[in-house]
């Protein structure tokens, strides 16, 4: 029987002793009798003539960088990628992503997109405003600004800006809550925002409500993927969704790399056979 072949698209490999959950990940698949390849960009010279599909499935991880136009050479080719690559860009761009959220129904707090953070200024006027990079991950760069003075703290003159997003700011009740999707099950985990020690990385797991459920699969649904993270908060007796992200660290999920190795060995297979390798999650864990 031949055996699954799964590469995952890093930028580097992981060295020893690293906190991240995919080293044991890609242990518990090799363990599973997957042949795993580790594909980094970065510190090497890599033919372009070389990158074909050799693999049932690849795990595009990093969402930047050469693992990224790897995966877009891969998907050009007809590779099987989770998550798929146009996802992942859309994804990556908070614009595009938040809009396809709004479209699907899922709770966002008011969201706008400026070419120069000085333009967000008549909006403050009406109450605080969350400022985030477009292209921003693991909440790098995200502020709450509350007046002239701290929404162009941190501007830089540039002739050609990036796009600035801004959400209306609702004060969270208690810590935020993520909600991570692996294949038919969530997990919640409560978090401090930012999270600065390990401890606060790994939050507190929780049992997601069926509203929480819902929102989350309904932003799952949007996209058309199974793996995913969804940052929820919770205001005034209302739910909103602040962001979403394409195969998170998912620190704070109990035993996070056998539920990982167990979705990507089904999804590998599903693609071995020509099958989809998206399948709807419903099942709510603890």
């Amino acid at each position: 029987m031949r055996r699954l072949r799964i590469g995952f698209l890093f930028r580097r490999p992981y060295g020893a002793g690293h906190v991240s959950i995919f080293p044991k990940t890609l242990q518990a698949l090799a363990d599973a009798g997957v042949v795993v390849d580790v594909i980094a960009g970065n510190g090497r010279v890599i033919d372009l003539s070389t990158v074909r599909v050799e693999h049932d499935l690849y795990v595009l991880k990093q969402i930047s960088g050469i693992p990224m136009s790897l995966a877009g050479a891969l998907h050009a080719q007809g590779a099987a990628i989770v998550n798929p690559y146009p996802v992942t860009v859309a994804l990556r761009d908070k614009v595009i992503a938040a809009r396809i959220l709004q479209a699907a129904g899922a709770p966002m707090p008011a969201t706008y997109v400026v070419s120069h953070p000085e333009l967000l200024m008549p909006l403050l006027a009406r109450g605080p405003l969350v400022v985030k990079p477009y292209d921003g991950t693991c909440g790098l760069g995200v502020r709450v600004v509350r007046n002239e003075a701290e929404l162009l703290a941190e501007a830089r003159p540039s002739h050609k800006p990036p796009p600035v997003l801004a959400q209306r700011y609702h004060p969270p009740e208690g810590r935020d809550l993520k909600i991570y999707v692996i294949g038919k099950r969530l997990f919640g985990v409560r978090k401090v925002f930012p999270a600065i020690t390990e401890a606060e990385k790994y939050g507190e797991p929780f049992a997601p409500t069926a509203e929480q459920a819902d929102i989350a699969l309904r932003c799952g649904r949007a996209f058309g993927i199974d793996l995913y993270g969804v940052d929820l908060i919770e205001s005034e007796g209302r739910t909103y969704v602040v962001d979403m992200s394409s195969i998170p660290g998912f620190k704070g999920v109990p035993d996070a790399p056998s539920h990982l190795a167990s979705y990507f060995y089904a999804a590998a297979e599903r693609a071995a056979s020509g099958r989809p390798v998206f399948q709807p999650a419903v099942e709510v864990g603890p």
